[in-house]
């Protein structure tokens, strides 16, 4: 196959989140080619090479070393929309993923239930912030993390300022800390609403164990707080997904800011409401929940993006 063939190029900063993806093209004898981007350079006065482009950048990129991927993920993005190429999770994705305020305000547009989060940079704006907010308990998290990183809570507003007054305090990468509403669940779960080419996939039953980072992929490493392990399987797909009524919403909000793979997720309290509290563009899936389960969020990716690719280019369906 030639350089010029049109083929479906994967944009990312993580080799390990790709593996399963880069199986299933393998599988499937569908043409590919990855764009690891924690650097590099592009002639944008050219035309991009021909295929459909898949945006996996993560706001998480950063703790791996991989400061500006992001950026320069935007950068690529906007050259690859202007000159028409398909981008799965094209620009609009990038934004939201790096930025939970504007995350909570394109939610809160599509009415979707929010928890109350006011937003501070500097730390005396941070500790104004705590007190316009009152009594806790309450959450402390960066506006641009990824994983659950930096997501710290507070039984009182007391012990929220305390901690920022401290040496310990960290305003994250782009200085904005966000003072939110602390969700008492039901259960000690959250769900996760797996979203594939527009449409809900599955939903997943995530037992908390006492901590906020969640990343359902394998290589991720979760840290437990002592004597709060989970009861079961830490992941679990959900046979009855989630309410018809919040899968709707979740369609039409990621119809109306163009992002084409997602993870959603929400916690629901005591009362049975849903509070929806992160998007996740760069969605991972757990491989022994899927095997439970017997669908893979992955191989449904590499299908979607073949079928793209062949219906921009259905010459090379003959070829492929």
């Amino acid at each position: 196959m030639t350089a010029e063939t049109p083929k479906i190029f994967v944009i990312h900063e993580n080799d390990a989140w790709v593996v399963p993806l880069r199986e299933r093209f393998i599988e499937r004898g569908v043409p590919y080619e990855e764009w690891h981007l924690d650097q590099g350079s592009f002639n944008l006065s050219e035309p991009p090479p021909e295929g459909v482009f898949y945006n996996r950048m993560s706001a998480s990129s950063h703790t791996r070393g991989h400061r500006y991927a992001p950026e320069l993920t935007a950068t690529v993005v906007s050259w690859l929309e202007g000159y028409g190429r398909r981008v799965f999770n094209g620009g609009r994705a990038i934004d939201l993923e790096v930025s939970k305020t504007r995350q909570y305000a394109a939610l809160a547009r599509h009415g979707i239930r929010v928890p109350r989060t006011l937003a501070a940079v500097g730390r005396e704006r941070v500790l104004e912030a705590i007190t316009a907010f009152g009594d806790g308990p309450l959450l402390l998290k960066p506006n641009r993390g990824g994983k659950g990183l930096g997501i710290q809570y507070f039984e009182t507003a007391d012990a929220a300022r305390d901690h920022v007054q401290s040496d310990a305090f960290e305003s994250g990468l782009d200085g904005h800390v966000l003072v939110q509403q602390y969700v008492e669940a039901a259960e000690p779960v959250i769900t996760r609403a797996e979203f594939i080419g527009g449409r809900f996939f599955y939903a997943v039953r995530v037992e908390t164990g006492g901590t906020f980072e969640l990343c359902p992929a394998d290589v991720c490493q979760v840290d437990e707080r002592p004597g709060t392990p989970p009861s079961g399987p830490r992941f679990d797909v959900l046979p009855d997904g989630i309410p018809d009524f919040l899968e709707r919403k979740f369609t039409n909000f990621l119809a109306e800011v163009d992002i084409d793979m997602a993870g959603i997720e929400f916690v629901t309290d005591r009362d049975g409401v849903a509070w929806t509290y992160d998007v996740n563009t760069n969605t991972n899936y757990n491989a022994e929940a899927e095997a439970r389960d017997g669908r893979s969020g992955m191989d449904r990716i590499a299908e979607v993006l073949g079928d793209a690719l062949y219906r921009a280019y259905p010459k090379l369906k003959k070829v492929a």
